[in-house]
């Protein structure tokens, strides 16, 4: 197989929305649909027998949340698609905005009472901010949802691109009868069903007799098809890949119904991996020496080995277990044989890997977000983010014998960059966060899967900035003068903690050579990529 047509047959992308838009129950049914599960999961409640396959964590099946994304990889029409499942709460957003650095596409879930919510609009900038093409699954029909024209208006004002649906309900709620796939000119009849493919029912418009059968729903959606078709511009498939159109499918997940037209829609629409940018130069997917990226640590995803994954997207070249690579940072060669990919928890070990390809490499702290991987080539991908923590907590053990249990734990918890934990000098312990719910699954996993109860408590903390300047002895002197307000981060970058605003703006009025910075980005070094406020 030649890299060129690997990388053709790749598509990558990830789900994003609001919470309770359905974003996980269409992940479940995606996979259903390209036969990579038999029987859907659900995430509806604690007793369900079945949870949704990316839902892999405890906590994630106590609470019908998803608090870490998960990677699936499986084929569909003869594409290999890695598919990842975000976090639709804003509190787990980090782990959410680093997937959208490592994929090619989105496809964004709205429910169809709420339309477009607040995380929903978080996430649309962060894609238009990277020109990240947007499928977009208007889910719910099968309820009493909002009036899709409506729908359609908040979406152009919104994204900032124009929405070009390509199925339209027919009806909603008790009154839906299917959609009109616009570019095959049928009507897909709905039938109920929600663990099991059915069999699919379609009608002509030329059969009068079995689209009189759809009762007065056709005529009401027939004109509002023919208002969108006057009133919209065609769908341009490059328009797409260039962020300033998306296609819009109207369904219900639950149900099965419009999920088959989205797996159709990413393979034909969604562009095959494109290149990467790295500080030292463009790189091409095709070319022949593979590079790869850490986007994503997790710990424990197998409990019984206190594992640790550093998720790889392949950037460029030709992956095969085994083969000698070099990360970046530390200039160590690696040479990983149990290379895994991923249907959520469950890995399969892999051969080879292409552009595109997510793959999980096992190790034992040697790499971390934002490594970069090659073959001996200096490079640095860059455009991982950090942000500074928005809450903060106390931290401390409840039994002092485990105290340096409870240390390396919070290494391996910060290392995967849902939680920032910061340490003074005189060895206390911060935990800092962009939603206080991580402060939850933090004691929770603590507990769980390092058998350490701990304490999370509240700190007078309220705002934590990057410090850095291009001066070293200048914030070497700004470090010592503020010993009692400075702490490092898990990289060891210095960190400014102020305990009310006024500290921040008097701190910035008097060391005008330091950059206080809310945002960071992984480089080539440890200050690389920090932009000042």
């Amino acid at each position: 197989m030649s890299i060129q047509t690997e990388v053709a047959r790749r598509r990558s992308f990830a789900i994003i929305s609001h919470p309770d838009a359905g974003k996980t129950t269409l992940t479940e049914k995606l996979l259903l649909f390209s036969g990579a599960i038999q029987i859907a999961g659900t995430v509806r409640a604690r007793k369900a027998s079945r949870f949704a396959t990316s839902d892999w964590m405890e906590i994630e099946k106590q609470r019908g949340i998803s608090v870490a994304s998960s990677v699936m990889q499986f084929v569909y029409r003869d594409c290999v698609i890695n598919l990842l499942d975000t976090p639709g709460h804003q509190d787990f957003s980090e782990d959410t905005y680093r997937v959208l650095t490592a994929v090619d596409a989105a496809l964004m879930v709205i429910d169809g009472a709420n339309g477009i919510e607040p995380q929903t609009m978080r996430l649309l900038k962060i894609c238009r901010a990277r020109n990240i093409p947007i499928v977009t699954f208007v889910n719910k029909f099968d309820r009493e949802v909002r009036e899709p024209l409506d729908l359609l208006d908040e979406l152009e004002r919104e994204l900032g691109m124009t929405p070009v649906p390509l199925t339209w309900p027919i009806g909603m709620g008790s009154r839906f009868r299917g959609v009109f796939d616009l570019r095959e000119n049928r009507v897909r009849i709905f039938r109920a069903g929600e663990d099991r493919i059915g069999e699919e029912s379609f009608v002509s418009p030329d059969d009068a007799a079995g689209m009189a059968a759809l009762g007065p729903e056709w005529p009401q959606a027939e004109a509002e098809i023919e208002l969108v078709q006057g009133a919209s511009e065609p769908f341009d498939p490059q328009a797409f890949v260039s962020a300033t159109q998306t296609p819009v499918y109207f369904g219900s997940a639950i149900n099965n119904f419009g999920v088959r037209e989205v797996l159709d829609a990413i393979v034909d629409f969604c562009p095959p991996p494109g290149a990467k940018h790295a500080e030292q130069r463009e790189v091409e997917p095709t070319e022949d020496a593979f590079t790869g990226v850490v986007f994503k640590v997790q710990a424990n995803m197998d409990p019984q080995h206190r594992d640790r994954v550093a998720f790889v997207r392949v950037c460029s070249g030709h992956f095969e277990r085994g083969m000698p690579i070099v990360n970046a940072r530390t200039k160590r060669t690696l040479r990983p044989h149990n290379v895994v990919t991923f249907l959520s928890q469950r890995r399969d070990i892999v051969d080879e890997a292409w552009p595109g390809d997510i793959i999980g490499i096992p190790n034992h702290g040697t790499l971390r977000l934002g490594d970069t991987l090659t073959q001996g080539e200096n490079l640095q991908f860059t455009g991982l983010p950090w942000f500074a923590p928005e809450a903060f907590r106390s931290i401390e053990v409840v039994d002092p014998m485990k105290a340096k249990q409870l240390r390396a734990a919070l290494d391996q918890l910060g290392d995967e960059g849902a939680i920032q934990v910061f340490r003074f000098d005189d060895g206390q312990m911060l935990l800092g966060a962009v939603g206080v719910l991580q402060f939850e699954v933090v004691a929770h996993r603590l507990a769980a899967e390092y058998g350490v109860a701990a304490r999370i408590g509240p700190s007078t903390y309220i705002a934590a900035r990057w410090v850095s300047c291009d001066d070293e002895a200048e914030l070497e002197r700004f470090i010592s003068y503020n010993e009692a307000r400075i702490a490092r981060d898990t990289v060891d970058a210095p960190a400014y903690l102020a305990k009310m605003l006024v500290e921040l703006e008097v701190a910035k009025e008097r060391w005008p050579k330091i950059r206080f910075s809310a945002f960071r980005e992984f480089g080539s070094s440890t200050f690389a990529g920090v932009a000042a406020e």
